[in-house]
């Protein structure tokens, strides 16, 4: 079950990141790990560095998507950008922010063969400005 779930979390985070570069965001990073956490993708559009989570669920998910990201998961989003940010002195000027990228399926998504998850039927959502700064006690 593991193994099916990283395989349609890659698939959404390429699709999210496909979807970003079609709104102009160009591509800095993709699995962003520190000792805080992971960021799943970070992008830039002119002088905005957006943080980006993506989550995607199937049917049986005892919530949908965007439901799913708990104010600790927040934190340690956040503690990881401002450690990429301090890696990376040539962002610190450029606005930040924290976007959510969702993908849903309605149905039930099989173990023992891999779809074409892009052949399925699914919704996306895109939040930008999801969360701030402000919003989370660090």
């Amino acid at each position: 079950m593991q193994k099916k779930k990283n395989e349609l979390g890659q698939w959404a985070e390429q699709c999210a990141l496909t979807f970003l570069q079609t709104h102009q965001c160009e591509y800095i990073s993709r699995n962003y790990h520190s000792r805080y956490g992971e960021i799943d993708l970070i992008v830039k559009r002119q002088n905005e560095l957006i943080f980006v989570e993506v989550k995607a669920r199937s049917a049986g998910s005892y919530a949908a998507a965007c439901e799913v990201i708990t104010s600790s998961q927040r934190r340690k989003i956040i503690k990881t950008a401002q450690l990429f940010l301090q890696e990376n002195p040539d962002y610190y000027d450029f606005d930040c922010r924290f976007d959510v990228i969702c993908f849903d399926f309605p149905q039930k998504i099989a173990k023992t063969v891999q779809p074409d998850f892009s052949k399925l039927k699914y919704d996306q959502q895109w939040i930008e400005h999801a969360f701030t700064l402000d919003e989370v006690n660090i």
